[in-house]
C-alpha cells in the first residue's frame, strides 16, 4: 500500500530525477516500476543527462524524457527550471548531488531524494521535504534507489525493465535477415579503458561460439574506435556480424530480447542482457560487484545479488572476476585513470569464459 506525499491524495504528476551514466539510468526503472504500479494513474516523467535517454524511450511506465546537458549553459540550466519550476506533485532525485537535489527542490511541490549522511551535505536534507540517507558501499544500486519507494511506503517491483520502441525491432529484424541460428552477443568495448578485457580473449570466445552453432553478433557505438575495435575481430572470425554503431540502445534491447547467450564487460549493455533474463556473462575487474553488478532477471530486492569477491552465479547471470590480488580495488585502472589498463583483467584466461560458455549451452 502507498502513501501519497500530501497524506491525503496520491500524485499524478511524478518527475524522476537520475543525471548520470546510462546504466544508473537504466537501474532507476525498478524504482519507476514501483512508482508507476502503486499509482498508475499518475504521469511520470524522468530528467536525465543528453546521451542517456535512448535506454527509457520505449518503456511505458514513462510519459516523457526531459533532457539535460551534463555540463549546461546557464541559459540552458535556467530554461528547464523555468519549464519544470513546481510543475510536479512529486519529485525524486535519485543523485545524491548538489544538481540533482536542487532540480527535485524546485521542479517538485513535494521532493524526495537521497542523501548522504556527511559533514557539508546535511544541507540538502534541510532542503528536501524528505531526505533519504544511502549507504555508497554495500548496497546494489538497484536496492539503493528502492530505499526511495520504501520512504513513499511503496511496495518494491524489483524487475530492471528494458524496452524498446517498434521502429527499433523492425531495424534489427532487417540487419539479422532470416536466420534460425542462435545468437550469441558479444559487446567487447565498455565506455572506458579501464574496464576492458584483452581483443585476443574476444576472438577465443567468438570462434568457439562459431564453432559451436552460434551465429556471432559484435555491438558497439559508433565512436570510431569502438566501431575499429570491434571489427578487428569480426576479422578473425568467420560470418561475424558486425552491428557496432548501427543499433540504438533501444535496438540493442531488442537485439538482446533475441539472443541466447551474451557476453561483456562492466558496462550498460551487460545490465539490459541481464534484465533480458537471457544467459548472461559479465567480465568484473576494478569495479565493485556488491555495488554495480548486473542485476539478474527475477532476483527480488531483499538481498544484493552479489559477493564482493569470486566468480559467482545468480540466477541467468555468471560474474567472472579479474584475477589478481587487489580486486575490486574500485579504482580506474592500475595507472587511476579511465584510459588505464586493468591487470586483473588482462589476465583473465579465455578458457574460463568459454567453460561458463560450456555449461550455459548444453540447455540451447
Amino acid at each position: 500500500m502507498s502513501t501519497a506525499p500530501s497524506g491525503s491524495t496520491a500524485p499524478q504528476r511524478i518527475l524522476v530525477i537520475v543525471t548520470r551514466r546510462i546504466g544508473d539510468v537504466l537501474l532507476a526503472t525498478p524504482l519507476i516500476r514501483s512508482l508507476k504500479q502503486a499509482w498508475p494513474s499518475a504521469r511520470i516523467d524522468a530528467l536525465v543527462f543528453a546521451g542517456t535517454e535512448g535506454v527509457l524511450l520505449g518503456n511505458t511506465d514513462i510519459d516523457q524524457v526531459h533532457t539535460v546537458p551534463a555540463r549546461p549553459r546557464f541559459t540552458t540550466h535556467a530554461a528547464l527550471i523555468a519549464r519544470l519550476f513546481r510543475r510536479y506533485d512529486l519529485a525524486l532525485s535519485l543523485v545524491p548531488g548538489d544538481r540533482p537535489t536542487l532540480y527535485a527542490w524546485l521542479c517538485g511541490r513535494h521532493s524526495i531524494g537521497l542523501v548522504i549522511d556527511a559533514p557539508g551535505q546535511r544541507w540538502k536534507q534541510w532542503l528536501l521535504d524528505q531526505g533519504v540517507p544511502v549507504d555508497t558501499q554495500n548496497t546494489h544500486m538497484v536496492r539503493v534507489h528502492l530505499t526511495l519507494a520504501d520512504a513513499l511506503n511503496v511496495a518494491p517491483a524489483a524487475n530492471v525493465v528494458t524496452a524498446w520502441r517498434p521502429e527499433d525491432a523492425t531495424a534489427v529484424d532487417a540487419l539479422l535477415g532470416e536466420s534460425g541460428t542462435s545468437l550469441a552477443v558479444l559487446h567487447p568495448y565498455p565506455k572506458f579503458r579501464y574496464k576492458m578485457w584483452r581483443r585476443e580473449g574476444w576472438v577465443e570466445v567468438a570462434r568457439w561460439l562459431h564453432a559451436n552453432g552460434y551465429r556471432v553478433v559484435l555491438t558497439g557505438s559508433p565512436d570510431a574506435d569502438e566501431r575499429d575495435y570491434v571489427a578487428a575481430i569480426a576479422r578473425q572470425v568467420p560470418e561475424t556480424l558486425d552491428l557496432a554503431g548501427h543499433l540504438t540502445l533501444g535496438g540493442t534491447a531488442a537485439l538482446l530480447a533475441r539472443a541466447k547467450i551474451y557476453v561483456g564487460p562492466d558496462t550498460a549493455i551487460t545490465h539490459l542482457a541481464a534484465a533480458s533474463g537471457i544467459p548472461t556473462i559479465a567480465l568484473f575487474g576494478p569495479s565493485d560487484p556488491v555495488k554495480w553488478g548486473p542485476w539478474p532477471s527475477g532476483h527480488q530486492a531483499t538481498a544484493n545479488p552479489w559477493q564482493r569477491l569470486g566468480d559467482q552465479h545468480n540466477g541467468n547471470v555468471h560474474l567472472l572476476q579479474g584475477r589478481a590480488p587487489c580486486v575490486p580495488c574500485k579504482l580506474e585502472g592500475c595507472d587511476r585513470h579511465t584510459e588505464s589498463d586493468s591487470e586483473c583483467l588482462l589476465t583473465l584466461p579465455a578458457e574460463l569464459v568459454i567453460n561458463h560458455l560450456k555449461t550455459i549451452s548444453h540447455g540451447k
